[in-house]
Formats: structure tokens, C-alpha cells, sequence
């Protein structure tokens, strides 16, 4: 090894100095020389004796087999890193993917009601992030916590031969106004007796998302707030999807829906895949901010309800979601590939399906948001909602308990050959 530290010293100032064929033989004698790979001896003469300097006066020599590499400026600074974090915790801490193509439309937004001043190069930097650099600046920050609920789904047979199945697969997302309908509910570990339930509908072309809180699972409170949130949609409803539930596979629902001309479809038992849309913001839109207590009584949903009128403007217009674009199987991998994120609110406008009246009422509603006080507000009642949930375990009074297990008792013969009670 010596030896060749030797050679290398020898050869190294002749290839630097010399010219571009020249090299190629001092490249030639000096791999005969060593044994070495053609391209590593190579970089070994490019970077032998060299005098690189950084950090202003800071000078390193470069040795034989080892590389000194430049270390660049910083491009983000912390005035950069301090807007950035300002954002994606107001965002609800979305992922580098979701958070860049949101960046400009959020800054602007932010701007416009005085949340936010930045300085222009500052600015310009910050709108133009990618998806990786936003990871990477964030990655001390992020804390991923990971929760699941438990389905309570009971089957309801009256109707369901006369409710066709329609698969995840099915779905034409030319158009907005096919929802997927679910219920969420909220026990807090404990199901017996009655808790709140939150009715959660997407629209599987745009991924507008409504969510309205009920006193329990009762078919007459569903369909009271189905029928609200029809009213709110800013597009017109065109089919409903839901699982096999009771509550909503009945004759009100179904009967409803044939006068209105209503495409009503349910998923096939035990394939909760069929539901996908609105699974997905079963966790991101109503666990994420109300959690996993135990919530009941009238106060608790109306606090669910003012939340859930915050969330449908702070996730629809500012809230930006991925969609799927192709997924191609190769092998024993299979390869997924996505849209770029988009609002719910982008999408609608995108898709061009909107009157001119609704564009321009959708505008508006748009204009006259603020996503820092939206978020100011929703931390508020998320925090009032959480201190008044009451303990899930024991159960509120009036709840009835859950009894004792029967208690069995075995003796032992002594040939140990039979048990009997």
C-alpha cells in the first residue's frame, strides 16, 4: 500500500498538469502500475496532493483513496425553516407531498389576511420547496402516532337484495356528486349505551368531505343529517355508497332516494376496501381532530357539530390530498404512481362541472377564509371537546354494567384422564 501511495504522489502532478491525450497515457502507465480500476485510479490522480479550501480560509490536502468534497451554503435559512413550520403545523402536519403544491395557494392566503409577512427572497424560496427538501427540514419536527378503531357495524338484511353492490373498482370519477357514506363512533372503548356517532361523506371525484355528529346510530338521525348535508354540498348529489349497516341499508333511505333520483349502492360484506374513500377520512378528517374519547349527551354534539362546521372549510379549501393515478404490477412489487396534490376546492374548479353562480359563490367562500384562524378556532374546541369528554372506563351513570364471567370449576381425578365439573 506504501508503494503505491508512492506511485500515486509520482504520477498525480504530471496527470493534472498535462493535456488531454497526455493523460490518457499517464492514466494507461499508472493502472499497469497499480492493479487499480481504470475509473477509481483516475479519480486517485485527480485528487491527490489537491488544495481545496471552504469555510473562508480552511484549506484540506487530499490524500491517496480519500475525496474532500466542498461543503455548499446553507440555501434555507432559518427565517425559511421558522414560515415552513409556521405552515405545516397549521396544516395539521401534512406530508412533504401533500404540503408542497399547497405551499403557494396557503401563503398567499395567509398573506392576504395579515397572518403572514415574509421577506420577498425569503418567499420566493418558500413557495418553490419540493417535496423532499420540505421532509427534510421538517424531519426533527414530526412525530407520527398511530391509532385504530374498532368497527361496529351491524348488518342490516331487510333491504339489502333490492340495494345493488357496487366495488371500489366501479367508481366513474368523471363527475362530482357520487358520495361514500359512513359512521364513525365514538365509545371510547366502552360500546354499551349510547355515544355519539359522526356520518362521514366523501365525494370520490374531488375528495369533498362532510362530517356531521348524531346522538347514536338511530336511522331517524342519519337520515335528518344526510338530508343537511345535501343541502350543503356546493354541487348537486348524485349517488350515495355505504356499507350494510342498519342505519343505512332501510326503507326511508331507500325510498328517499328513488324519489330523488338518487343512485343508491352498498359495498359487499366484510370488504371494507369497497368503502376506501371514505375510509381514509374516517382517520385523516374525524379521528385526527376529535379522537379516540368517549363523547355523549346533547353538549358533546353540538361541540362535535361546531368542529365539524370548521373542518369543512379547513379541509376542503386548504387541506390538499393525493390521488391514484396507475398501479402496475411487476413482479412480486407493484408500483404505484400519483396526481399531484390538490385541494378538494381545486379539484371541483378543475373539473369544470360547476355553474358560473356556483363558481362565483365557491370563490367567494373561498375569499373570505382565513386558515390561521380557522385553525386558532379549531385547536380551541378540539381542546374544550377533549377536557369534557368523560372517562371511558367505568361507564357514565345510568349505563348499564357489564356482567361478571361465570366462574367454572374443574377437579382433577387422580389418574389425571378426566376433568368434570
Amino acid at each position: 500500500m506504501k508503494e503505491r501511495r508512492v506511485v500515486a504522489k509520482a504520477f498525480a502532478t504530471k496527470y493534472r498538469q498535462a493535456a488531454k491525450k497526455e493523460k490518457g497515457r499517464i492514466l494507461d502507465q499508472f493502472v499497469e502500475a497499480t492493479g487499480y480500476v481504470r475509473r477509481y485510479a483516475a479519480r486517485i490522480l485527480r485528487g491527490q496532493g489537491r488544495r481545496i479550501g471552504w469555510g473562508g480560509a480552511r484549506v484540506a490536502v487530499a490524500e491517496h483513496g480519500e475525496e474532500v468534497r466542498r461543503r455548499r451554503p446553507r440555501y434555507y435559512g432559518p427565517a425559511e425553516q421558522s414560515a415552513l413550520k409556521r405552515i405545516w403545523e397549521m396544516l395539521d402536519y401534512l406530508s412533504g407531498k401533500r404540503l408542497a403544491p399547497a405551499l403557494p395557494l396557503v401563503v398567499e392566503a395567509l398573506e392576504r389576511h395579515g397572518e403572514l409577512e415574509l421577506d420577498q427572497q425569503v418567499r420566493a424560496k418558500l413557495v418553490k420547496m419540493s417535496a423532499a427538501t420540505i421532509d427534510r427540514l421538517l424531519r426533527p419536527e414530526k412525530q407520527r402516532l398511530q391509532l385504530k378503531g374498532r368497527g361496529l357495524t351491524k348488518p342490516g338484511t331487510l333491504l339489502r337484495q333490492q340495494v345493488p353492490i357496487r366495488t371500489f373498482e366501479e367508481w366513474d370519477e368523471a363527475r362530482p356528486g357520487f358520495l361514500e357514506v359512513d359512521l364513525v363512533g365514538h365509545d371510547g372503548g366502552f360500546s354499551m349505551g349510547d355515544y355519539a356517532q359522526s356520518l362521514t361523506l366523501t365525494d370520490v371525484s374531488t375528495g369533498w368531505t362532510e362530517v356531521a355528529a348524531l346522538p347514536n346510530r338511530a336511522q331517524v338521525w342519519v337520515f335528518e343529517a344526510l338530508q343537511k348535508v345535501r343541502d350543503e354540498l356546493p354541487f348537486r348529489l348524485l349517488g350515495l355508497d355505504s356499507d350494510n349497516g342498519s342505519e343505512f341499508i332501510n326503507h326511508h333511505l331507500v325510498n328517499y332516494c328513488q324519489q330523488e333520483q338518487i343512485t343508491f349502492t352498498r359495498s359487499r360484506p366484510w370488504r371494507k376496501n369497497d368503502n376506501c374513500f371514505v375510509e381514509q377520512k374516517n382517520y385523516t378528517v374525524v379521528r385526527r381532530f376529535v379522537g379516540y374519547s368517549r363523547y355523549q349527551g346533547e353538549e358533546q354534539v353540538g361541540l362535535l357539530n361546531e368542529v365539524y362546521a370548521l373542518l369543512s372549510d379547513y379541509v376542503n379549501f386548504f387541506l390538499p390530498s393525493q390521488k391514484l393515478k396507475s398501479k402496475e404490477r411487476e413482479g412480486s412489487r407493484v408500483r404505484k404512481r400519483y396526481h399531484l396534490a390538490r385541494t378538494p376546492f381545486q379539484r371541483l374548479l378543475e373539473l369544470g362541472e360547476l355553474s358560473p353562480n356556483q363558481r362565483a359563490q365557491l370563490k367567494k367562500r373561498y375569499r373570505g377564509l382565513n386558515p390561521a384562524d380557522l385553525h386558532r378556532r379549531l385547536s380551541s374546541l378540539r381542546e374544550k371537546l377533549l377536557t369534557s369528554a368523560p372517562a371511558a372506563r367505568p361507564p357514565a351513570a345510568g349505563l348499564p354494567q357489564r356482567l361478571p364471567p361465570r366462574r367454572v370449576r374443574f377437579q382433577i381425578k387422580p389418574d389425571f384422564e378426566h376433568f368434570s365439573r
